[in-house]
């Protein structure tokens, strides 16, 4: 298996995102293509290609962080986000992963790659840290206004990527919420409840913001709009919560209780921790594309890289064509 890197992509390329991918290939036993400036990354490997498990694939320019996604890559064709996604289309790698503009992958993939057959709206998938492990929430941020149709499709694929990456066997999917009753909830939520209650799938009715720590659900569905405030505010709030058991704990005069706490706040850190996870697949594309968070370091490329690995592994793809070929979703525009 090969998994093309935009080694130019993130806030700290291409530095960390060769150390990541030099990680995961040493670790893993994947096969990487780095993508992107080739004397730059030359100099970051210092001739430290993982045992021949590493290659370069030059590519000129680079989408920034500012630029509008759709004019960046048309313009800019031999881009790194570009040329990357363009091996996974040709069959050269078998997954592209980037921490770069997400808007610029996003339509490098859905130009290059393709949407799946049956999919309107691709999804952008996120694992959130839970009481009981992980929730996969989505989508936080592909579509900000959504039809009903569009949450069942993420429905179904939330489902399958819990099922078939995260091995949760008949995951429990769960509709996002101001309410737990069936008769709560705007005109999109309501509609998306009656499509969901006969679909084939494990759905458990609505959940609430909080169920999301809780365990509530295995998938978490919700559009763009709402996932994508979720999902930073989780994001805000973990930070301030670290910090403020810092500042407490600066209070102890007790140093073996701080050191025990400390103990304990470093594993609670480390699950909140978005770099634990790496990086999500952009679900609905013809081929597996991982975005990461825009300020990956190197354990996020690395976990990032597995996740590709797995997602490919796994036939996600594949799978996501059967169920939408088939009459899972069948009603939704009937």
């Amino acid at each position: 298996m090969k998994i093309a890197v935009d080694a130019m992509g993130g806030d700290h390329a291409p530095m960390e995102i060769v150390r990541g991918a030099r990680d995961a290939a040493q670790e893993l036993g994947v096969s990487i293509i780095l993508v992107g400036d080739q004397d730059r990354i030359v100099k970051e490997l210092d001739g430290d290609d993982a045992g021949g498990l590493i290659s370069i694939v030059h590519a000129s320019e680079v989408v920034g962080m500012g630029e509008h996604p759709v004019s960046a890559i048309r313009k800019k064709k031999n881009s790194s986000i570009v040329v990357a996604t363009q091996l996974v289309k040709e069959g050269v790698a078998q997954a592209v992963v980037s921490a770069g503009s997400t808007g610029a992958q996003m339509a490098s993939s859905l130009f290059i790659l393709g949407r799946i057959a049956g999919v309107d709206r691709p999804a952008i998938s996120t694992l959130m840290p839970s009481a009981k492990g992980v929730v996969v929430l989505l989508d936080v941020g592909a579509n900000v206004d959504c039809k009903p149709q569009h949450l069942m499709q993420f429905a179904v694929m939330g489902s399958l990527y819990a099922e078939k990456v995260l091995g949760l066997p008949n995951p429990r999917v769960g509709l996002l919420n101001i309410g737990s009753e069936e008769t709560k909830g705007n005109e999109l939520t309501l509609t998306t409840h009656k499509l969901l209650k006969d679909a084939k799938l494990n759905f458990i009715g609505n959940v609430e913001g909080r169920d999301l720590f809780l365990a509530g659900s295995d998938v978490a569905v919700c559009d763009g709009f709402v996932g994508n405030v979720v999902l930073k505010a989780a994001e805000g709030f973990a930070i301030g919560l670290l910090g403020m058991f810092q500042q407490e704990l600066g209070r102890l005069e007790d140093v073996i209780g701080r050191e025990r706490c400390m103990h304990i706040m470093s594993g609670f850190k480390r699950r909140m921790d978005y770099a634990e996870y790496g990086g999500a697949p952009l679900l609905g594309v013809n081929g597996v594309s991982v975005i990461c968070h825009g300020s990956s370091r190197a354990r996020a490329i690395k976990n990032a890289i597995r996740v590709a690995k797995e997602t490919v592994e796994q036939g996600l793809v594949p799978a996501i064509k059967e169920s939408l070929e088939n009459d899972v979703v069948k009603g939704v525009d009937e």
